[in-house]
């Protein structure tokens, strides 16, 4: 029977020692590598598997002397004796201390930064910069004064009704946007890893059996002018020396969107060819338009030229026109409609005036048509129709009097000049 090892190594075995193991006995070896590098290794027995547990350098800084190597072999090995497994036991230990170090990062992490963090992430896909304001101001103005500074783990139904209730009869439009965005921030943090469970803000299902229905406000449809009332207004907007009504003549003209308008800018405009491309970024739909300009169109475009400003209709400063100078000369001339609603218009007139089919109309409105399966066949975006469409809407606006206009789609449909 081998004789049981006791203290077999010494100091300067330890620092001579060739590669290999080198039992001190009691469980205590020393591990040299082919490096040089020495360490401290303690082997046991438990439930009838063999263990290693690493206690430190043997060599180097930070080096463990052989006294206090045994020692801590002697410590283990009464650990072992009781049942505890050491390995198990450091593991356990460390994966707490890692849960310990977790939670402290987590609780750094504020409703605030975790609002920021998102707004930060998703704002360039956000096309309308009044989106991006109104996400950031309802945050700053109802929810970071309660629980900005709150670590985004602990946010609970209570502090989301603290907001949300105070103005949910009064404000409901705002209130629920404002419920939406908590609700986004907090599955945002929570995909991070910065929050664990329901999310306290979510509507079905949880807040809904809390608070009442919220009240649906009657939007109805943008005010919108009748068409046989556009040709004398477009007479009217002609004798106002102003950039404001270029550019509505240039919307109703076009049947584009104010964004669209004001947007527009040198480089997307082709004279010679008489079309104007608008890029995916500024479409509604994400998907480049491109709109044929009538004569008088042209004739608008040609009276900016050579002035200063990167955009079409520059304001006097020559940055690009403010998103209400339209709505505000519309104002002036005491119209109660909005710039949109030529739009809609312009879609009666297609509609009353005209046998253009509806693809034409809805595609000279830049509308999405049919289902995926459609518009994956559907290659072209019928220009030349469109081009004709858009040059006898041009004709009737600026015939000069709405009976003229209504005459001529009676008498003489538009669609046979086609």
């Amino acid at each position: 029977m081998p004789r049981k090892l006791h203290n077999a190594l010494t100091a300067m075995k330890v620092k001579s020692a060739k590669p290999g193991r080198h039992a001190d006995g009691g469980g205590l070896q020393l591990l040299v590598k082919e490096s040089g590098a020495r360490s401290w290794v303690y082997r046991y027995m438990i439930a009838g598997k063999s263990r290693d547990l690493g206690l430190g350098p043997a060599a180097g800084a930070g080096a463990i002397p052989l006294s206090e190597a045994r020692d801590l072999a002697d410590a283990l090995r009464l650990k072992v004796k009781s049942g505890i497994d050491p390995l198990s036991e450091r593991q356990q230990e460390a994966a707490e201390a890692l849960a310990a170090a977790q939670s402290a990062k987590i609780a750094g992490i504020t409703f605030k930064a975790s609002a920021e963090a998102y707004i930060a992430a998703n704002k360039p896909s956000w096309r309308n910069a009044k989106h991006r304001q109104q996400w950031e101001n309802t945050l700053a103005t109802y929810a970071y004064p309660l629980i900005g500074d709150l670590p985004v783990a602990e946010i609970d139904t209570p502090h989301v009704l603290k907001i949300i209730e105070p103005i949910w009869q009064e404000k409901t439009e705002t209130a629920s946007r404002l419920r939406g965005r908590i609700e986004t921030v907090l599955d945002s943090a929570k995909a991070r890893g910065f929050r664990q469970g329901e999310n306290p803000a979510r509507w079905r299902g949880h807040l809904a059996q809390i608070l009442p229905a919220r009240k649906r406000l009657s939007r109805g449809h943008h005010k919108a002018m009748a068409y046989d009332a556009i040709p004398a207004f477009v007479a009217q907007l002609r004798e106002r020396d102003a950039v404001a009504a270029l550019a509505l003549e240039f919307a109703i003209l076009t049947a584009a969107r104010t964004g669209e308008v004001i947007g527009a800018t040198w480089n997307e405009i082709d004279l010679e060819k008489a079309i104007w491309t608008v890029p995916a970024e500024r479409m509604k739909a994400g998907k480049e338009h491109r709109v044929p300009l009538s004569p008088r169109v042209v004739e608008i475009l040609a009276s900016r030229q050579g002035l200063d400003g990167e955009h079409c209709f520059a304001s006097l400063n020559g940055e690009k026109l403010s998103g209400m100078a339209m709505a505000m000369l519309l104002r002036r001339m005491k119209q109660d409609v909005t710039v949109h609603g030529f739009r809609s218009a312009f879609r009666d007139w297609a509609a009353e005036c005209t046998g253009y089919s509806h693809e034409v109309a809805e595609m000279a409105l830049a509308h999405t048509i049919g289902n995926a399966t459609e518009r994956a066949y559907r290659r072209g975006d019928l220009f030349d129709k469109r081009r004709r469409f858009m040059g006898e809407w041009a004709i009737y606006c600026t015939s000069g009097s709405a009976a003229v206009a209504i005459e001529k789609c009676n008498v003489e449909p538009i669609r046979a000049k086609a």
